[in-house]
């Protein structure tokens, strides 16, 4: 017995209890049933969780008669597509569970939505399925092992092939040169020649897919354990041409006479640095932000006389660059302004220069960042690739100062939320004035002046208030 194969016996025991009782109900009513897919190729590599894929000869209608009467919830959302989910609960926890008829998908070529159409072997259906990897079941309850496409030597190779061949596989359902990417992230798989052919050949077939698809395909490459070999590959087979070109187009064109860092390398290398800083698991925020902070740099590069290349504003042509791409893809709006905020604001640490922190800076930092601040410290941080080991250390430094003086001044003065000593409704009855403009501008001013001055009592709140007012004229 493989590696492999004791890893998937030891944790095909630990849930056979679950997967046994399911399995009886339908063998009594005289179907089949196979643990199949990413469950056993999860298993075989001894990463099995609590969610569990199912397939069957049963159609939908008898699935949901099945499980109901067993489950302690079950729903019908993917019905349309032969899915039928339950949750179980037991003493070993709560498994998920997605129970789907023998079925093969297909695309026309202009469709967004896929055609689904049963079958009736387990043979029929794993031949459809994306790669041989994720193309192994195991029958139950007598658990025989099958692999009709060698997913077991792919497992153990650690490569993505597809049991079909790739430009079948791929047009079936053009999402999975998508996942062939996140797998390879996921996993740390490497695809085989023919399918990354096939990928590069097939690259534009993904624009059938719908938005919400492939943002999804492409957060769990960005969730991955190793988000850059799976962005590598799509840079590489032109996918990301079509998903997300704003990241291919960092590859800007050397020029011997003027220099600059390759910004493509870079921002992967600041991706990477980023995830080394996470401390509370995947931050897609974050991740997001490291990967996107330069793609204004395309747009805003010159070449100055002296043999150097600016970028000058390229943080704001970042910004409404990311906006626009993840409202494309169909990120929520809070996510979107998030990611796009940090871009904007990753240089404002370079902006305060490399001397010392004055009060007025630091509040001025923190209001910046608001409540992105820490994951502004992280990107910060991160977006330092410099091979100069000094001019690293120099910067690690001053922003080690930073971070300390935050935590000073938060000691004396109230931070997080920075508000003028007079709110609008003060401000109007100290002037005497009816909501407007005006109010605005008055209020804009007296925040300005407690960024600058820090807190200030009542009475000389009301006097800075008053002596402004009298210079509008």
């Amino acid at each position: 017995m493989t590696e492999a194969q004791t890893l998937g016996l030891q944790e095909l025991l630990r849930v056979s209890p679950v997967a046994d009782e399911i399995a009886r109900r339908f063998q009594a009513a005289g179907h089949r049933l196979a643990l199949v897919g990413g469950s056993v190729r999860d298993a075989l590599l001894g990463r099995l969780g609590n969610d569990l894929d199912f397939t069957t000869d049963a159609r939908p209608e008898q699935v949901l008669k099945l499980v109901r009467g067993w489950a302690d919830a079950v729903w019908d959302v993917g019905i349309a597509f032969g899915t039928v989910g339950a949750r179980k609960d037991t003493l070993a926890g709560s498994f998920q569970i997605e129970i789907t008829t023998y079925r093969s998908e297909s695309y026309d070529r202009s469709s967004r939505k896929p055609e689904v159409s049963y079958g009736d072997t387990i043979e029929e259906d794993l031949v459809r399925r994306d790669f041989t990897v994720n193309a192994m079941a195991v029958d139950l309850p007598g658990r025989g092992f099958v692999d009709p496409h060698h997913g077991l030597e792919d497992l153990e190779a650690r490569v993505l092939r597809t049991p079909a061949t790739p430009e079948e596989s791929f047009s079936d359902d053009p999402l999975r040169m998508m996942r062939a990417a996140r797998f390879a992230a996921q996993l740390d798989f490497t695809p085989a020649p023919e399918v990354v052919a096939a990928m590069t050949a097939m690259a534009e077939r993904i624009a059938i897919v719908s938005a919400e698809r492939v943002q999804g395909e492409l957060n769990k490459l960005l969730l991955s354990d190793h988000p850059v070999k799976g962005l590598r590959l799509l840079v590489d087979t032109g996918l990301a041409d079509q998903v997300l070109p704003e990241l291919p187009a960092l590859r800007l064109e050397r020029d011997e006479h003027h220099r600059h860092k390759d910004v493509y390398e870079h921002s992967l290398t600041v991706l990477e640095q980023a995830i080394a800083l996470e401390t509370d698991g995947p931050d897609l925020t974050l991740r997001l932000a490291a990967l996107l902070h330069d793609i204004g740099k395309p747009r805003t590069r010159r070449f100055e006389s002296d043999g150097r290349v600016s970028f000058h504003h390229h943080e704001l042509v970042g910004a409404k660059m990311t906006r626009r791409r993840m409202r494309e893809l169909k990120y929520s709006k809070e996510l979107t302004e998030d990611v796009a905020r940090l871009v904007e604001l990753h240089l404002r640490f370079h902006g305060y220069g490399s001397g010392e922190w004055t009060d007025s800076a630091v509040r001025r930092y923190v209001t910046d960042g608001g409540p992105l601040l820490e994951r502004l410290h992280k990107l910060t941080r991160s977006d330092c690739t410099t091979r100069n080991k000094k001019k690293a250390a120099a910067l690690s430094r001053t922003y080690d100062s930073l971070e300390e003086r935050i935590v000073q001044l938060k000691a004396k003065e109230e931070l997080d939320a920075i508000r003028p000593a007079l709110d609008g409704n003060q401000i109007m009855e100290i002037l005497g004035m009816k909501p407007g403009p005006q109010v605005g501008k008055a209020y804009k001013h007296m925040l300005e002046l407690r960024l600058e001055h820090g807190p200030m009592d009542h009475d000389s709140a009301v006097a800075a208030l008053k002596e402004w007012w009298a210079a509008q004229g």
